[in-house]
């Protein structure tokens, strides 16, 4: 919520704007490094395998986006995308005219997740943080049972994993499905009632309670939604590998949360950014691309990284929204000064 000192109409807009604007800045001094000692990172080759992982990263981000908004953090986007791929991989058994319902059967489980963990979050009012990572140790559990019925050498129908590999307009089904999912949030969130609705709630719970809002509604509503795209992630994510494996999802633990913080959101809930977000999930992949590129030491790839994650948190939209408020507050007890200088001196002569 805006403070007093940015209750002006344009200054508002400004220091809501100012949140998002640090991943464009270094997504821009990160492709001048790339050109810099790396040019080979930006080739097409390069970029036809960055594009790709940026879009699983980001419907991971996204996902989480949607419970950080309403003040929590999902820990169970692992365990969840792992099932809902494995169950592509074992309904379908390799049969493509099984597939939908292998699909249809992977999302279901995904949104029932989301279910449990939003009514535990929302109507128990338990703790997001530690009921997800309750959620993603037991549904991983189910995950190794379920696995321990599968062939070996289970692979998803050949038909829809090329379809997930298919060029449409230069990008790849993956890629415009991640750009549907942004697009679908951007709209809601700018255009139609429940986002801002949902958006209210996140911010200020208590002034949404107040008015009438049901807010464990819309914090069940976040778990389930972010579940729901948690688990298409899992089934593209197991197109694109034809077999996929039980450590599927583990990349996805914290690299959505960075995607996030680092794309402007506020971890008090409310503000965020679908485009952003995107944004941010590209900057992750491209400098994970350049340190390879670079054939720095695995361990020492993992240390820049976190070095970078560390880096946007500093950098985080929450700091720079506080640190422009606090300047215009500056600028506004400045210009109060003066005009009481000038009044007086003014009833002096």
């Amino acid at each position: 919520m805006m403070t007093n000192k940015t209750q002006n109409p344009f200054l508002a807009s400004i220091v809501v704007s100012s949140r998002y604007l640090s991943v464009w800045v270094a997504i821009g001094m990160l492709l001048v490094v790339c050109l810099w000692i790396a040019p080979e990172t930006l080739t097409r080759t390069s970029l036809s395998s960055v594009m790709p992982l940026t879009s699983f990263l980001a419907l991971a981000a996204l996902g989480q986006m949607l419970v950080i908004m309403t003040g929590g953090i999902d820990l169970s986007t692992p365990s969840v995308m792992t099932i809902a791929a494995l169950m592509v991989v074992g309904i379908s058994s390799g049969a493509d005219e099984r597939t939908p319902f292998a699909i249809v059967a992977a999302l279901v489980v995904s949104l029932l997740i989301g279910l449990i963990s939003g009514l535990l979050v929302g109507v128990l009012k338990l703790n997001a943080l530690i009921v997800t990572l309750a959620a993603n140790q037991i549904v991983y559990g189910m995950t190794l049972a379920y696995a321990g019925t599968m062939p070996r050498e289970a692979a998803v129908p050949p038909s829809f994993s090329a379809w997930v590999h298919a060029p449409l307009l230069g990008l790849s089904n993956v890629e415009w499905a991640a750009i549907a999912v942004s697009l679908a949030l951007v709209l809601m969130f700018r255009y139609t009632e429940l986002g801002r609705k949902f958006q209210s709630v996140g911010a200020n719970p208590t002034a949404a309670w107040i008015l009438g809002l049901r807010v464990n509604v819309y914090v069940v509503l976040a778990h389930v939604a972010a579940c729901l795209i948690y688990g298409l992630n899992g089934v593209l994510l197991a197109g694109f590998l034809q077999s996929p494996s039980l450590v599927l999802g583990q990349p996805y633990l914290l690299g959505p949360i960075a995607a996030v913080v680092i794309g402007g959101a506020s971890l008090n809930g409310g503000q965020a950014n679908a485009i952003s977000t995107w944004g941010a999930a590209f900057f992750l992949v491209l400098l994970s691309q350049l340190l390879r590129v670079l054939g720095l030491p695995t361990a020492l790839q993992f240390a820049v990284f976190g070095i970078a994650i560390i880096g946007g948190m500093v950098i985080s939209g929450d700091r720079i929204v506080t640190l422009i408020e606090n300047s215009l507050m500056g600028l506004a007890r400045f210009r109060m000064n003066d005009e009481e200088e000038a009044k007086g001196g003014a009833e002096a002569l």
